[in-house]
């Protein structure tokens, strides 16, 4: 079973997704901010990360350049998750080892294009 960690501080997004992805058979994580999803993922590696751009105590660009310069290997696909929809958000984003991006609100067919894209399904 394919597992992925959503990143988002909001509470009904992490349902909203965790729902989506449990009906399309992953095991599912939660993290409310970017260090908590860095001290999962120093415990296990999902297999994608659906990231969330703004949130407290670590934001989803600090995450991302932390866990793409980390050793660990092998890495998860990771999915930005957003409002953010400007075009220097998403360059941003790829840059800084984003594999897909996806604006909020998503629904499941989305979610799941975003995910065949990325190889995870």
């Amino acid at each position: 079973m394919k597992s992925c960690l959503i990143v988002d501080d909001s509470k009904v997004i992490r349902k909203v997704a965790r729902h989506i992805l449990e009906t399309m058979q992953f095991d599912v994580a939660e993290a409310a901010d970017g260090k908590e999803a860095l001290d999962h993922c120093a415990q296990t590696t999902p297999d994608v990360i659906l990231l969330d751009w703004n949130m407290p105590i670590m934001s989803g660009m600090d995450f991302l350049r932390a866990y793409r310069s980390s050793v660990a290997s092998p890495m998860a696909k990771v999915i930005f998750c957003t409002t953010e929809n400007g075009i220097g958000h998403i360059k941003a984003a790829i840059d800084a080892g984003a594999d897909e991006y996806v604006m909020k609100p998503f629904d499941r067919e989305t979610l799941e294009a975003k995910l065949q894209i990325v190889g995870c399904i």
